[in-house]
């Protein structure tokens, strides 16, 4: 059964450079995984490309032979999609049944809060086997203003009622953050969406016309008590695990490691097995049914790192790196040694040739 993310969120919120930092993550971690592009008008893709939408439909054609612009552009392409989708069926039996598969959307919000096509889309890949969970980024400055952070639950909320999947939101760029300006709550607040009645003064200051309006927008994403966010800086190994575990807990996904890899405690040993079949007792309680833990699995961590002290971890982190690439210098130059011992005559003096 393959697993798999479809991506979602507005333009520049950092969709294609997440799908390239999960691609880059994966490779170390020896997890397949294969990326599929679906936003017709992404010319410079920055990730290895499983499949690409643009090999089906081009969103300069739709606009050049119909008149349209560029929204209306990208609805035809996606309708255009679901009317042929066996082309992306084949081409997805196509890829290793072990891959992890992300869905890379295009950044037209409506695609994912009021269209149907990606939303059928959706719904025939999950019947034909794939067990997906909606990724939703969030540009994490919109925290900095009240106005704009009610605006991204509302957004989030309505993806969450619309694609009808296991949903994740997230804060992206939150190493960014404090180019902003100050957050007026600690980021927890915002994260667990805790109490908006706190947010009511802040918003009837800048727009005390709509002080009704703005309490019951309040009520109702409090109402639903479904929307909060995880935080992401796509650079941050831990961050990235950290939101990779998450994301597997949605969607019950357990990754078994290769078997070459040496194994845990309480393994049993079925290396013949592929890997959608091999039973890993320590995979299974550390992922899908263990706590979260991790330097970015706690909130407070991560305001402490990015927020509080953020220029502390940064000269702490740029010290760790240098001692890192100090230690695989090392261990480089101890691999040559071993070979020039092995290699026999690879230190006797060369002959001169008259």
């Amino acid at each position: 059964m393959p697993f798999g993310e479809v991506v979602c969120g507005s333009p520049g919120s950092g969709k294609s450079t997440y799908c390239h930092g999960k691609q880059q993550l994966f490779t170390a971690l020896n997890r397949p995984i294969s990326i599929v592009n679906l936003d017709p008008a992404n010319e410079n893709i920055p990730y290895p490309c499983a499949i690409d939408i643009a090999s089906l439909i081009k969103l300069e054609d739709v606009m050049n032979e119909f008149g349209l612009g560029p929204n209306g552009g990208m609805l035809y392409c996606m309708e255009y999609l679901e009317a042929n989708y066996d082309w992306l069926e084949d081409r997805l039996k196509e890829l290793d049944k072990e891959d992890y598969v992300l869905f890379d959307l295009p950044g037209q919000v409506e695609l994912s809060t009021n269209h149907p096509s990606v939303k059928n889309i959706i719904r025939k890949l999950t019947k034909g086997g794939f067990r997906l969970a909606t990724v939703h980024l969030c540009d994490a400055h919109y925290v900095t203003d009240a106005a704009k952070y009610v605006s991204v639950l509302m957004l989030s909320l309505r993806a969450m009622l619309h694609l009808e999947l296991p949903h994740v939101n997230v804060l992206s760029k939150v190493d960014l953050i404090t180019q902003y300006g100050d957050l007026d709550f600690n980021l927890d607040f915002y994260t667990e969406v805790q109490d908006l009645s706190h947010l009511e003064n802040l918003l009837n200051q800048q727009s005390p016309r709509f002080a009704a309006l703005n309490v019951q927008i309040c009520s109702l994403v409090e109402d639903y008590g479904l929307v909060g966010f995880e935080t992401l800086a796509v650079e941050d190994k831990e961050s990235m695990l950290n939101l990779t575990r998450v994301i597997d807990k949605a969607t019950g996904c357990v990754f078994v490691p290769p078997p070459t890899t040496e194994q845990p405690p309480d393994t049993v040993d079925a290396s013949h097995l592929p890997a959608a079949q091999r039973p890993n007792t320590y995979s299974l309680m550390s992922s899908a049914a263990g706590q979260m833990r991790g330097p970015r699995s706690d909130v407070r961590d991560v305001q402490e790192r990015w927020i509080d002290a953020k220029d502390e971890y940064d000269v702490w982190e740029k010290a760790q790196w240098r001692k890192e690439g100090l230690k695989v210098q090392e261990e480089a130059a101890r691999q040559k040694a071993k070979i020039r011992q092995r290699t026999p005559g690879a230190n006797a003096p060369q002959e001169k040739k008259l």
